[in-house]
C-alpha cells in the first residue's frame, strides 16, 4: 500500500536522535512522508510514536552494510510510490577520540565505515529513486571539521573531508539525472554527544556558539528549497572557511593554541 499518496518524501539516516530526528519532526510537521533509519531501535520506536505510523516509514539500518541498506530503499520506494525527494544521509560516529597515532586502528575503522563508506552505500543505493523524482536532493551532512581538520579527531574529521568532497563531485555528476547535490556544514552542535570539553568553551554567540538541532532542521529545509551547494551551519562559518583559504598558517597556530587549552582542561579534571 501506497502509504505516501501525494506527499513529498524524505529518507534520513540517524534518524532517531539529534539532528535526524529534528530534521524528521520538522519535515512531517510540513506535511512530509518521513524514511527514518537508525541503528537505534528505541529511538525509531519513539520517532514512530510521536509522528504517527502513518506519517512514516520506521526500519532499523546499519548503513555500511550494502544488502541491508538496498533492502531498506527498497522498501522505503515501496511505500511511496517510488519517490523520494531528499536523501539525507545523516548518521554519523565521532568516536576515535585521540591523537591520530594513539588510537586504536579497529577505532578508526569503525568510524570511517560508518561516516564515509555508509554516506557512499546510501547515496549509490538512493540514486535510483531520486533520478526518477523531479527536483530531487542529494544532501549529506559533513562537518566544520571538512573546513579545517580537528586535532584529537583527525580520522573523523578526515571522513567529513571525504565526503565534502565526494558531495562537491556529485553535484556535477548528478547534474545528467537532474537531481542536485549539497552538504551541511555545522560547527558545535547541541547534542549530548558534543564532548563536555568543547560545551565548556564555547561562546554564547559567533561561528563558534552552541547550535540547536532545530537550527540544523530549518537548513535541511533550506537545503530543499534552494540551490547552494555549502550550507553553514551557523552562517558565520563561512567567514572562517575564508580565513582557512586566505591563511591556513594562522589558522593552524589557532587551532594549536585552542588544542592546548582543551588539553589543559581535561587535566584539571582529572
Amino acid at each position: 500500500m501506497n502509504q505516501a499518496k501525494g506527499r513529498k518524501s524524505i529518507f534520513i539516516t540517524g534518524a532517531s536522535s539529534g539532528m535526524g530526528r529534528a530534521t524528521a519532526l520538522k519535515f512531517a510537521s510540513e506535511g512530509w512522508f518521513i524514511g527514518a533509519f537508525d541503528i537505534a531501535q528505541a529511538g525509531l520506536d519513539s520517532l514512530k510514536e510521536e509522528l504517527g505510523a502513518e506519517n512514516g516509514f520506521f526500519m532499523t539500518l546499519d548503513v555500511t552494510n550494502a544488502e541491508q541498506f538496498a533492502e531498506a530503499m527498497s522498501a522505503f520506494g515501496e511505500a511511496t510510490g517510488g519517490r523520494l525527494d531528499l536523501m539525507f544521509s545523516n548518521a554519523g560516529i565521532s568516536a576515535a577520540a585521540g591523537m591520530f597515532d594513539e588510537v586504536s586502528w579497529e577505532e578508526i575503522m569503525k568510524v570511517v565505515n560508518v561516516n564515509f563508506f555508509g554516506v557512499m552505500i546510501g547515496i549509490r543505493t538512493a540514486i535510483p529513486l531520486l533520478k526518477t523524482t523531479p527536483g530531487s536532493l542529494c544532501l549529506t551532512n559533513a562537518s566544520s571539521s571538512a573546513i579545517w581538520g580537528t586535532a584529537g579527531i583527525g580520522a573523523y574529521s578526515a571522513t567529513k573531508h571525504a565526503v565534502r568532497g565526494l558531495t562537491e563531485a556529485l553535484s556535477i555528476e548528478l547534474k545528467r539525472y537532474g537531481v542536485r547535490a549539497a552538504d551541511l556544514l555545522p560547527g558545535l552542535i547541541d547534542t549530548p554527544i558534543l564532548p563536555e570539553s568543547l560545551r565548556a568553551i564555547a561562546p554564547t554567540e559567533g561561528q563558534w556558539r552552541l547550535v540547536p538541532t532545530t537550527e540544523i532542521a530549518d537548513t535541511v529545509w533550506d537545503a530543499y528549497h534552494q540551490d547552494v551547494l555549502h550550507w553553514y551551519v551557523p552562517k558565520e562559518l563561512r567567514e572562517f572557511h575564508r580565513q582557512v583559504v586566505d591563511n591556513p598558517e594562522a589558522v593552524r597556530e589557532e587551532r594549536f593554541e585552542l588544542a592546548q587549552q582543551m588539553a589543559a582542561m581535561a587535566e584539571q579534571k582529572s
